[in-house]
């Protein structure tokens, strides 16, 4: 039995996207279309499992771009 590929999308260019770890080698990409709901979403996850979650930042089509949580939610809160 082949293994499941471990990413089954490709990231949207301009879309914002952060990880949760549930489990052992078990993760939920989550992504967001708006910066604020994504912060938002973001901190709710932080509330309740901060140690579980990954911000990974604003996809720009080669890597990722505003890239650090606590840079981002200054400018919102």
């Amino acid at each position: 039995m082949s293994r499941p590929r471990t990413k089954k999308f490709e990231y949207g260019k301009g879309i914002y996207y952060f990880n949760i770890r549930k489990g052992f080698n078990n993760n939920i990409t989550i992504k967001r279309l708006d910066k604020k709901v994504a912060i938002d979403a973001y901190k709710h996850y932080l509330k309740t499992q901060p140690e579980n979650c990954a911000w990974l930042g604003k996809w720009d089509g080669k890597k990722f771009v505003e890239d650090n949580y606590e840079k981002e939610v200054v400018g919102f809160e």
